[in-house]
């Protein structure tokens, strides 16, 4: 218990170390310090200090005065025996952990999937897609290399030409690869794509993605060669394309026997005429296809049957 006497006696000895504080500071007008400054006045009427916003500053008694005899006969050393409180009735203790029965090895592997997916061996306990991961299941380390898939659209890549390029800033040279890949799935559907990296992969990536955006199509007939003749430039390079007889085969070099490849082609005959450069000749290839046109157009064009388009 505490002596409140004692207390007051404490507090009415410390208010005296307030006196020089201003009762009106005119840095804070609303503050007012109300208290007696006579030492006439009892204790009991200078226990704390008011102010004006209705906050109380209660002072602090000394550690001398707390009565402290509630220790006096206490040994900190003493051994104290330790008395649970009585557990009320009908209290049923929860079970212990090694009571309970033993978890099976699927309980661990479904557990085990629910955290963290399905594991190396393939199976799914939970009955779920083993290809199909969780967004939070996917993300791998830092130290992880992940390597993208390729694309299972039907298309063939084939890499064209891989050249080093330099480009002269302030600082020195930028050394890049500019990659020509031709995409094509040997059914018609042929697309030149040129790309540019630091690194060889990126540069065959970024040409095989961007020759997918530049797909066409190529008029074939049954023997799978060209309709009629047709010559195709770009810039200083010119190709020339013909048509041939079954067995013939493809005989052509450079990028335009690539694209004719890709692009299903089996009996052509091709020629580069100009410039050596293998992108303007496998574009110059392409311009030359999209001019060729099938007789069933044309004559589906003109109004009149085909057997007419060779009178």
């Amino acid at each position: 218990m505490y002596n409140y006497n004692s207390m007051a006696t404490a507090m009415a000895a410390a208010l005296p170390s307030f006196s020089s504080l201003t009762p009106h500071n005119p840095l804070s007008p609303r503050l007012s310090i109300l208290f007696p400054t006579s030492s006439k006045s009892s204790p009991s009427s200078r226990p704390f200090l008011s102010l004006s916003s209705g906050l109380v500053l209660r002072t602090r008694a000394k550690p001398s005065d707390i009565d402290t005899s509630f220790f006096d006969n206490f040994d900190p050393e003493d051994e104290i025996p330790f008395d649970p409180p009585t557990p009320p009735e009908g209290f049923v203790p929860p079970p212990s952990f090694d009571e309970g029965p033993e978890e099976t090895e699927d309980d661990v592997a479904a557990a085990y999937e629910e955290l963290y997916g399905p594991g190396y061996s393939g199976v799914s306990v939970l009955g779920n897609d083993i290809y199909v991961m969780d967004s939070k299941v996917k993300k791998t380390s830092a130290f992880e290399k992940t390597k993208e898939d390729k694309v299972r659209d039907g298309f063939e890549e084939r890499v064209v030409q891989v050249r080093r390029v330099t480009k002269v800033v302030k600082g020195g040279k930028q050394l890049h690869f500019r990659a020509v890949v031709v995409v094509g799935d040997k059914q018609g559907q042929v697309g030149v794509g040129v790309g540019k990296a630091t690194e060889v992969i990126g540069a065959v990536q970024k040409s095989a993605v961007n020759a997918r955006r530049n797909i066409i199509t190529v008029p074939m007939t049954k023997y799978l060669t060209f309709p009629h003749r047709s010559e195709g430039d770009y810039g200083a390079a010119k190709v020339m394309l013909r048509p041939a007889s079954p067995g013939t085969g493809v005989i052509a070099g450079g990028a335009v026997r690539i694209v004719l490849e890709m692009a299903g082609v089996e009996n052509a005959l091709g020629k580069q005429i100009g410039s050596k450069n293998a992108l303007n000749n496998a574009r110059a290839t392409v311009v030359a296809v999209q001019k060729m046109r099938q007789f069933r157009d044309v004559a589906r064009e003109r109004g009149i049957p085909m057997e007419e388009l060779w009178k």
